[in-house]
């Protein structure tokens, strides 16, 4: 059975609020980031969690984004490309441009990120975020498998093996402003 779209924003979460309850991991700040599947069907932001910052990781355009008053930026890659290979030059640099615009970009939090059903792309960058924090991989990868529809757990680990050394991977972006905003939950 498929996930229900026209019911809300599948897949949504705190994902702070989650690493607590499944982990005990308080890394994040409350109500900082947050992850779901699309956003089409949601006609309030309380149904969203009042996000500051709307980040749409589909390849379409967010028709419903505007009415919920958050910033909002667009990273579409092609489905051409296997977003859990992370070597791949593509995605390296679909990832580059997420973690750069939530360093440069977001001054409103918390941030969602969203894609289709909330699992595949958004759980990529999700456990590239978390990563970057310094939250244990068996709790990126715990937060990643909690979701509706099919994951497994060898893609996660795949796209995690790909990136190795965050400061490397990434070594175009502020990794410190992206730690310093996980962690306190605030923009400058």
């Amino acid at each position: 059975m498929g996930l229900d779209y026209t019911s809300g924003c599948v897949n949504l979460r705190d994902v702070g609020e989650l690493l607590d309850l499944i982990g005990g991991v308080n890394a994040l700040a409350p109500r900082t980031l947050l992850r779901g599947g699309k956003i089409d069907f949601v006609s309030s932001g309380a149904q969203l969690m009042f996000p500051g910052t709307i980040v749409n990781l589909r390849k379409g355009p967010d028709p419903t984004a505007k009415l919920f008053g958050a910033d909002h930026f667009h990273f579409p890659i092609s489905n051409r490309y296997e977003k859990y290979d992370t070597t791949l030059p593509e995605v390296r640099k679909w990832l580059n441009d997420v973690l750069d615009s939530f360093a440069q970009n977001v001054e409103r939090l918390p941030v969602l990120y969203h894609c289709t059903s909330g699992k595949d792309r958004t759980g990529v960058v999700i456990a590239v975020l978390l990563t970057v924090l310094g939250v244990a991989r068996r709790h990126v990868v715990d937060e990643y498998m909690w979701r509706d529809g099919d994951v497994d757990v060898s893609w996660i680990n795949q796209a995690l093996d790909g990136i190795g050394d965050p400061e490397l991977y990434f070594k175009r972006v502020d990794l410190g402003e992206v730690r310093r905003k996980l962690a306190t939950g605030v923009s400058r």
